[in-house]
């Protein structure tokens, strides 16, 4: 997010690699903008932690103790020595009065965030780790914006490590899963990208796998 946010230091707050910056479910009065380091956002699901997402510089979490003064959805780990902007709702009222060009990059950034959120949580509540391997698939289509709508072929500049992050499953698992689709004709490999060759086939799969 290329904002200048310099006037904003007195608000940075530095954490250590595996310090734990909130856990799910406590409440939450504050909103985190990345300056260096990454940070691990993880869930609950049943008796396992499942990763959501790896969040890297740029990029803002727990934005919805601001929005919707509610508690924790998710945990949130420090992967390496992190720095992060803190915004209280008092200081972010501050930040969004004095600085109107920051405030509508940052709720067009909000707007976003939770829809990317809502629509990994969907992928993760699939049973079949073959569906969630091919909703990843259909959730990155989703935000291509140039592609050819009139054939179901996609190609995506992925890796299967990736989509395995992105399923909430190990990239072992991914690897097993994407060679099974190879087996099968729905799936290309190659070195520097993923051929989809119907994307609409994926998308009956997903629908016929997921819980009415």
């Amino acid at each position: 997010m290329d904002m200048n946010l310099a006037a904003f230091e007195r608000f940075a707050v530095h954490f250590q690699k595996g310090d734990l910056l909130f856990c799910e479910y406590e409440p939450g009065d504050a909103f985190y903008l990345i300056q260096k380091g990454r940070v691990q956002i993880s869930k609950i699901m049943g008796d396992i932690e499942k990763t959501i997402d790896i969040l890297q510089p740029g990029e803002i979490f727990g934005e919805m103790a601001i929005l919707e003064e509610a508690p924790r959805s998710a945990n949130a780990v420090a992967l390496d020595d992190v720095k992060v902007l803190e915004f209280n709702r008092a200081n972010f009222e501050v930040l969004m009065r004095g600085n109107p060009q920051i405030a509508l990059k940052l709720l067009k950034l909000f707007t976003k965030r939770i829809y990317d959120q809502r629509r990994r949580f969907m992928i993760l509540t699939l049973d079949d780790v073959h569906a969630k391997v091919a909703d990843v698939f259909l959730m990155i289509d989703e935000s291509q914006p140039s592609k050819d709508v009139g054939t179901g072929q996609r190609v995506f500049y992925t890796t299967p490590d990736d989509i395995g992050h992105w399923a909430g499953i190990s990239p072992e698992k991914s690897r097993e899963v994407l060679q099974h689709f190879v087996s099968q004709r729905r799936v290309e490999i190659y070195q520097d990208r993923i051929v989809v060759r119907n994307i609409n086939d994926f998308a009956r799969f997903v629908n016929s796998r997921r819980k009415r």
